[in-house]
């Protein structure tokens, strides 16, 4: 029954959430000191050419008046057309979603299989040597600028070693598509030379974006793990003569991971919906791409439509977050 009203009240939130975050965004993205409409109309363009083309688009109309249209738009999902793709952004947005996926999903998984790993040795070896080395990592994570090890990262790999190539997604032509992961979609298929090639090209961009990841869940799995050891209940199984490697596996991080848990749903949905920074430095051909080439270029539409994209992402992602943190705390069961 708790569950079943959790995600009723999530649902309930859905709209005026999504819909104040849509409101934020229109308004600063009309009051930026650009004018899409001069951009488009370039500058061999009248005035009286600018102004036909704005009242064209709706855009002398009072921001109110086309924010209300532009909802009324989106609930008939209609997500406009791009000013400059000329396409509908739903069909932009859908052909790069697949490329920011397959990042998101690879950057999540090193982060994971790294980070909790390391999170718990350092704990188990507080104070040593380890722990100190392990802190030095989760500090840099969290204090170096993506942007500026992706770069480090290409001028290392790719430019002084050449391991990596140094930007896009594939060499040649991808595999056969199926899920639009081409990872994924070389697995298949049995197309393992565009496997290797597409594991190549994913090497230096999910690096960097599972660097700042992968020292959150460190450092949240050691301080769970440090905290649940000096429960009473962790020392009673210790008197009691157990394997130190059954108390571990089978006591603390059973009750460690309820925080580390939250933080990779929560950590899932930052990495989608903000690979921004990654994208552009690594001209990866995703939404975070798109995002920045919209912004650029002040096309309000595919603004919305990324706003619209990531705020979804970010409400679903919690409510799942919300609804694993409940199945796996008896506790929270039990409430």
């Amino acid at each position: 029954m708790r569950l079943l009203a959790l995600l009723l009240r999530r649902l309930l939130w859905f709209v005026p959430t999504l819909l104040g975050l849509l409101a934020v965004t229109f308004v600063i993205s009309h009051v930026i000191p650009a004018d899409p409409v001069a951009l488009i109309a370039g500058e061999t363009a009248t005035p009286a050419q600018v102004a036909a083309l704005r009242k064209q688009l709706g855009y002398d109309r009072p921001l109110a008046a086309q924010f209300v249209d532009y909802v009324a738009r989106l609930t008939r999902g209609d997500m406009g057309t791009s000013l400059y793709t000329t396409r509908a952004i739903s069909r932009d947005l859908a052909e790069r979603l697949p490329a920011t996926i397959e990042l998101t999903l690879v950057a999540m998984a090193v982060s994971v299989v790294v980070g909790i790993p390391l999170g718990v040795v350092s704990a188990l070896w507080r104070n040593s040597w380890l722990d100190h080395a392990v802190r030095v990592v989760t500090v840099s994570g969290l204090a170096i600028a993506s942007f500026w090890l992706g770069i480090m990262l290409q001028l290392l790999f790719a430019m002084r070693l050449g391991w990596t190539p140094l930007n896009g997604r594939l060499a040649g032509f991808p595999p056969r598509g199926v899920t639009g992961l081409y990872l994924a979609d070389a697995a298949l298929t049995w197309d393992w030379p565009a496997f290797a090639s597409a594991l190549r090209y994913l090497a230096l961009p999910a690096a960097t974006l599972a660097f700042p990841a992968l020292a959150t869940l460190v450092r949240f799995t050691r301080a769970g793990v440090l905290d649940v050891m000096q429960s009473n209940f962790v020392l009673y199984e210790r008197a009691m003569g157990l394997p130190r490697s059954v108390i571990v596996w089978k006591y603390i991080l059973r009750n460690a991971l309820t925080s580390t848990v939250t933080q990779v749903g929560l950590l899932f949905g930052i990495l989608l919906a903000g690979a921004v920074v990654t994208e552009a430095v690594f001209d990866w051909p995703g939404i975070g791409t798109y995002a920045v080439n919209s912004i650029i270029r002040s096309d309000y539409n595919a603004v919305m439509g990324f706003t619209v994209w990531a705020g979804t992402i970010f409400i679903v992602v919690n409510l799942l977050v919300d609804v694993a943190h409940t199945m796996i705390d008896p506790r929270e069961r039990a409430t």
